[in-house]
């Protein structure tokens, strides 16, 4: 069951600059995380209050949980990774991508020196890796796999699972979510040792419901003007916006540990071609595993499913698109 925290932070200053900006609030599904600072700096310093914006956020365990939400018109605007995206294009399901807050490029598997040393992707032959299956970590892994030539036993878990199953020793290796590297590492101490591949960036993107890109496009504008207003603050004093993600996540993460994970994310709003590129190949590896009975959609149909008009209107020089 997701967890409703409705936020009223309208004034009646607000209501008057905002118009018919508030004719309904936003249900926008968020839950606090350490890739995603600009929603924790609009919140913080009320940039959705001063747009005009009643937000009542839903907070889902998964992004693809948000996303399924979202087309069910439970929400109107979801965060997630892109993965769910693919999955729900090959569909042809009715949404719109609308932004990418960040994209995280220190993707990894995390091995166990107790079962395996690990110099380099042909290391993995054989080994047993646990991984969450017709996800976007499971496509990263088995793209490493793949340009290594190897063959490994992957082996299906949860998402909270994984690190268990790797301090007991019941897989050899995993490739999880990033919020679940710090845990590997207390879990399995001087035994932590980890393989970095290039090649994969996971994106944080929103997605709307296609009443937010239409009828209701004056409500959109107003969220994305307060995000593009937050996403320069992160870039002008990032330690402010650590200090807003740690105050967001409740001590879960600390100052340090987002420090180290920020060196692996690029923080910043924009909409490119490369995220549709990107969409494009997880179709075709999504099609391939089964997961999804239908035909491939190229770059061009994958793009079908972006609106960028209210990036463009908030921060023109975020969108980048043919």
């Amino acid at each position: 069951m997701p967890y409703h925290c409705r936020l009223t932070i309208v004034t009646l200053g607000a209501i008057a600059a905002a118009g018919s900006a508030l004719a309904e609030p936003i249900t926008f599904a968020w839950t606090p995380n350490p890739q995603t600072p600009q929603v924790d700096v609009a919140l913080q310093n009320g940039y959705f209050e001063d747009a005009g914006v009643e937000l009542d956020l839903v907070a889902f365990r998964t992004g693809r949980e948000g996303f399924e939400a979202m087309l069910g018109r439970q929400v109107d605007v979801t965060f997630m990774a892109e993965f769910p995206a693919a999955v729900g294009a090959l569909r042809g399901q009715d949404f719109a991508v609308i932004g990418d807050l960040a994209r995280f490029t220190g993707s990894r598997i995390i091995v166990s020196r107790a079962a395996a040393t690990v110099e380099g992707p042909q290391d993995l032959q054989d080994l047993r890796i646990g991984t969450t299956i017709g996800t976007n970590v499971n496509y990263f892994l088995d793209g490493i796999l793949r340009e290594a030539g190897v063959e490994a036993q992957v082996i299906g878990a949860a998402p909270t699972d994984l690190v268990p199953a790797l301090a007991r020793g019941d897989v050899d290796a995993i490739a999880p979510f990033p919020s679940f590297y710090a845990a590997a590492r207390e879990a399995i101490g001087d035994d932590y040792a980890e393989l970095r591949a290039p090649g994969y960036e996971a994106h944080f993107i929103l997605a709307a419901s296609p009443e937010m890109t239409t009828e209701r496009g004056v409500d959109l504008d107003a969220f994305m003007k307060a995000l593009a207003r937050a996403d320069a603050d992160v870039r002008a004093d990032p330690e402010a916006a650590m200090e807003a993600v740690a105050q967001s996540m409740q001590g879960a993460v600390s100052i340090d540990q987002l420090g180290r994970l920020w060196q692996d994310l690029d923080i910043g709003l924009q909409l490119d071609a490369g995220l549709a590129d990107l969409l494009a190949a997880e179709g075709d590896w999504i099609l391939e595993q089964g997961v999804v009975r239908g035909e491939a959609k190229g770059s061009d149909a994958m793009l079908e499913h972006f609106a960028p008009e209210a990036l463009r209107r908030a921060a023109p020089e975020a969108v980048s698109l043919p």
